[in-house]
């Protein structure tokens, strides 16, 4: 994923990160300087949804103006490396979930 919130704010006629974060104020979302800094400079490590909802509230967009899908940049792995090697000699436990009532009493019969 890439983050584009700079490109539509400049979409928007807002240049400066101190813009933005006095609008996105003006939307009832305060966000510290540090974490604007994030925001404009480049990738949020996270992000609530709603303030993701807020955000594309004050700059009027959608939310894939705002994160661009970047699938060539994802390895994918083939089938026979997505499956760890198996050893034939040890035998694989099934174990069986039985749920059970928190109160201790028994479930009924089925």
């Amino acid at each position: 994923m890439r983050w584009n919130m700079r490109l539509v704010a400049a979409q928007r006629g807002i240049w400066k990160a101190s813009e933005l974060q006095q609008v996105f104020a003006e939307h009832g979302l305060v966000i510290s300087a540090g974490k604007m800094s994030g925001l404009w400079s480049g990738q949020p490590v996270t992000i609530k949804l709603a303030d993701l909802d807020v955000i594309c509230v004050a700059l009027d967009c959608q939310v894939g103006d705002l994160l661009i899908a970047e699938p060539d940049t994802v390895s994918r792995s083939t089938p026979e490396a997505a499956k760890p090697a198996a050893d034939a000699t040890a035998p694989v436990p099934l174990t069986r979930v039985v749920p059970r009532r928190r109160d201790g009493r028994s479930l009924p019969p089925r």
